[in-house]
């Protein structure tokens, strides 16, 4: 493991250095198969490592060729043909051809997948088809003209569409084990991967263990032997181990310690501007109180968002009055309705709405909230519970780690839940893309047949200031509907050790290992 840096001040250790990397990520993936991924940002710190679509990512988050060498469009923008390295080869020595990717693109369309990305893979002809399994739905548009030319077709010209296929769920799959093990491939004894790294161990709920790829197209330029992957939900636990030298980067920290960290580690510490929000689904199922339009409009007004980022998050990140951050490409963000008015007045109008939705201090309005664990979410979590409780509303917090409490927000089992969105490329319709009635990550069941028509028509308008209109409006009307509680946009964290060479800080917050190096003058 590549020890933590002795730092001017006393809190680092300084162990033996060696070359395998200690990443602290913020939970467990929930697959290697990338067609079964449950769509977390810890996910792209693994399967990134492992797997590289046609496109990838550099340092500085920009993209550029990946498994592909190069590609070819079509004058009228629909067809992308893609002309795979010569040297791309799995890590068991085999070659990666164009088959990998059409089968990983026939199963992340799959309806037996419930791939929670799909969606996001709609541009390509027949993709929405086949994963809502209609009859006589076109042929996929992905199609392998020779082993190492991949030819895909789009429904309409889609301009930031290479952007998607740095997405790990657009990473190709070992077509000749999947054809021998079925879905087993995954299994520690059978898997393989084209990525910088290729995986050793799972201790489940303690490690993954990867090593360096021999067989990658880059691998001379690989520095790290290694990376290992440890789950670490307590924000504490992991500055603790950063500071012992367990771990080289730990990919959250706690916003409270913000001030601390840049006076004790301050060559540690990493915030950046990040395309990332935070917020609250309202599960809009029957049977639940947030069914209704005037209790989630009540907890929309009754929340002081300026009080959570300043006091809770440490004035890092910002308070959120859209769903779609500032700073989106082509696009000016939304403000919900009444987030205007002072205080004063939210409150009385969000008491009036709640009476007149039958709430009051006769028949308390009561909710259960589940958040994921970690200190700021609990913190949050019982904020939102104070603020409520003037408007006579009684609130059960219910907390598990990370996958289980996105296992039950899947599931339906709660009333209010935490949630988060990191863009994966920078475009409005990523972030308004989770709201669609057909969305996996649309928790909240949100349905609304004008926000779903107005984003189907952006999806196929091809000029840029009308797309950004239909978007705009998109959002106003979820946000007119309250749809999801949003509460601030979000910064990257990390804690990075000084010694790494390599790192830099993106709107993206991803960061590939292969780019990564001990220093030589440490």
């Amino acid at each position: 493991m590549l020890g933590a840096a002795a730092l001017a001040c006393a809190f680092f250790a300084t162990p033996a250095l060696a070359a395998t990397l200690a990443i602290g990520i913020q939970g467990e993936p929930a697959s290697l198969d990338t067609a079964r991924i449950g769509g977390t940002t810890w996910e792209n710190d693994v399967l990134g490592d492992l797997f590289e679509g046609l496109v990838t990512l550099d340092p500085a988050g920009q993209y550029i060729p990946g498994a592909a060498s190069g590609w070819d469009v079509s004058d009228d923008g629909t067809v992308y043909t893609f002309h795979l390295r010569d040297d791309a080869n799995w890590s068991d020595g085999e070659p990666v051809i164009a088959d990998d990717f059409v089968m990983a693109f026939q199963r992340l369309f799959d309806p037996a997948n419930g791939a929670v990305y799909s969606s996001l893979f709609y541009p390509i002809r027949g993709a929405e088809a086949h994963t809502k399994g209609e009859q006589n739905a076109p042929a996929l548009g992905v199609e392998a003209l020779d082993a190492k030319t991949l030819k895909i077709t789009l429904n309409q010209p889609t301009p930031y569409f290479p952007t998607l296929l740095a997405h790990i769920a657009a990473s190709p799959v070992p077509s000749h084990l999947i054809e021998q093990f079925g879905n087993d491939w995954t299994q520690m004894d059978h898997i393989a991967t084209n990525g910088a790294f290729t995986p050793t161990s799972w201790v489940s709920h303690d490690h993954i263990a990867a090593k360096k790829n021999p067989e990658f197209h880059a691998a001379a330029d690989v520095a790290l032997d290694g990376v290992d992957y440890y789950p670490v939900e307590d924000r504490s636990a992991g500055l603790q181990r950063f500071r012992a030298g367990g771990l080289d980067i730990v990919r959250d920290f706690s916003p409270d310690r913000y001030q601390w960290l840049e006076e004790n580690l301050p060559g540690a510490v990493h915030l950046a501007p990040q395309l990332a929000n935070y917020y609250f689904a309202l599960n809009q199922r029957d049977g639940h109180p947030t069914a209704d339009k005037r209790v989630r409009e009540a907890l929309n007004l009754a929340i002081r968002r300026d009080v959570i980022a300043d006091k809770i998050m440490g004035g890092v990140v910002s308070p959120a009055s859209g769903f779609v951050p500032e700073g989106v490409a082509d696009y000016t963000a939304q403000a919900m309705p009444g987030l205007d008015q002072d205080m004063d007045a939210r409150i009385a109008r969000a008491g009036s709405l709640l009476e007149e939705a039958g709430y009051g201090p006769d028949h308390p309005l009561k909710l259960t909230l589940r958040y994921s664990t970690t200190e700021a979410n609990k913190r949050i979590a019982v904020a939102l519970a104070a603020m409520w409780q003037p408007l006579d509303v009684q609130t059960e917090l219910v907390n598990a780690e990370g996958a289980v409490h996105y296992t039950e927000l899947a599931n339906g089992n709660f009333d209010v839940g935490r949630g988060s969105w990191v863009a994966d490329f920078d475009d409005a319709s990523n972030f308004l893309g989770i709201l669609q009635s057909d969305s996996p990550k649309n928790y909240g069941s949100y349905h609304s047949q004008a926000f779903d028509d107005l984003m189907s028509k952006a999806s196929r308008e091809t000029d840029t200031a009308a797309r950004e209109a239909l978007l705009e409006k998109a959002e106003r009307q979820a946000l007119a509907d309250y749809a999801v509680a949003p509460i601030y946009v979000d910064v990257s964290r990390n804690l990075v050790d000084p010694q790494l060479e390599g790192w830099e800080d993106n709107a993206l917050n991803r960061h590939l290992s292969r780019w990564l190096s001990l220093s030589p003058e440490n």
